[in-house]
């Protein structure tokens, strides 16, 4: 019989380190999220600072409840319901390159007065359905046929995400890739994956190169304008600016809660640049700090995903902790001008909606893992006992 825990541990399953995690990161994500809405609350909420807080708050505690029903569920649901997402998934990004944009970039659907982001839903739908996908072949993993059925799903995904969203294709693509190596498919494949990455992007590159921004495509210029910018051979953009003055301001040990002159300055301090803000005013100790947060939580899910029997949970969890810790070092490295801006979130502590609620469902399907493993161990140790 499973260790039923004390305190709060009482009612919750699963690995207790994840939900350590989660529960710091929310507590850091209110006290960020109230400081850096001030100048968003005094403009469009007669400065009412405590509108965008409680607002947060209600979002989290839906995100906890997303959370905790999931890891209620056993995992093995999830295949399945991957296998019947996966086509609606699709449909819903390729309708949205037919909508009116928001924010410049179609990546928005209106449901009523809630904004949803089918990417976020896709991103998760493909981690899982790849899980099964490659626990389906892994009898002939190495045969060619194999690959073929393994690689055209995220192609397909990220391909209907790219003109649009560059980053969120990239993660979700660089994901899927480690997942199959982990997999088990071909040497030969993974190489001729990496070469024809390294052909695309040096075909992008030289785009941007040779072709002038006002007679490139769609959101084309937008990336090459970022690009030059990041490389040097522009002024740097404005946002990037502040993000590096708020990041210098902070020092070892920031100006203190609530203290961050930067939030008047940065355009979202709330979302893209949250950590920028918290660096600002906790200093470089939080951000190192936050930074071993996310770094605990993929060691965490190797961990699980090193217990589990089956492989469909080993590969699922892999996907989702490598997609987020990754997505979480690419909005950091953004924030510190190591990488170009790409408009990521952070996992957790970015102020949102869809975003923070899909984040609560990968890592609800995470815990579901956990605790069913936890399950079979205690009944090991029971049957070895009895």
């Amino acid at each position: 019989m499973a260790n039923k825990g004390t305190g709060i541990f009482r009612y919750l399953r699963g690995d207790r380190g994840i939900w350590c995690i989660m529960m710091i990161l929310s507590f850091i994500s209110l006290a960020a999220v109230y400081s850096s809405t001030g100048r968003l609350a005094y403009l469009k909420q007669g400065g009412d600072t405590t509108y965008y807080m409680f607002k947060h708050l209600g979002i989290l505690f839906s995100a906890w409840l997303i959370m905790y029903g999931v890891h209620r569920l056993r995992y093995t649901y999830f295949a399945k319901a991957s296998l019947y997402l996966f086509w609606p998934v699709i449909g819903l990004l390729a309708f949205t390159l037919t909508v009116a944009s928001v924010n410049d970039a179609a990546r928005w659907i209106k449901l009523g007065p809630v904004t949803f982001q089918p990417s976020e839903l896709a991103k998760l739908v493909l981690v899982v359905y790849m899980a099964r996908q490659l626990t389906k072949y892994q009898p002939v993993i190495k045969q060619r046929s194999s690959f073929v059925s393994l690689l055209w799903p995220p192609l397909l995904v990220s391909g209907l995400i790219f003109p649009e969203n560059l980053s969120t294709a990239a993660l979700l693509l660089l994901t899927c890739f480690v997942m199959m190596i982990v997999g088990g498919v071909s040497n030969r494949y993974i190489l001729s994956m990496v070469g024809a990455g390294v052909l695309f992007v040096s075909l992008m590159l030289a785009i941007f190169t040779f072709v002038s921004a006002d007679k490139l495509p769609g959101r084309f210029s937008t990336w090459k304008g970022r690009i030059e910018r990041f490389g040097g051979e522009k002024e740097e953009a404005y946002q990037v600016t502040q993000a590096k003055i708020a990041v210098a301001g902070g020092r070892i040990f920031g100006k203190g809660p609530g203290n961050s002159t930067q939030r008047n300055f940065l355009p979202h301090p709330y979302s893209d640049y949250i950590y920028a803000l918290i660096i600002e005013e906790y200093g470089m100790m939080a951000g190192f700090g936050i930074l071993l947060l996310y770094l605990w939580f993929l060691r965490r899910g190797i961990g699980i995903a090193r217990r589990c029997r089956g492989s469909f949970g080993s590969y699922m969890v892999l996907g989702i902790t490598f997609m987020l810790t990754l997505q979480a070092l690419v909005n950091m490295g953004v924030a510190v001008d190591l990488l170009p801006v790409t408009g990521q979130p952070l996992p957790f502590l970015s102020m949102g909606g869809t975003s923070l609620w899909f984040t609560a469902l990968g890592v609800g399907i995470v815990l579901s893992v956990s605790a069913t493993v936890e399950e079979e161990q205690q009944t090991e140790i029971s049957e070895k006992a009895a």
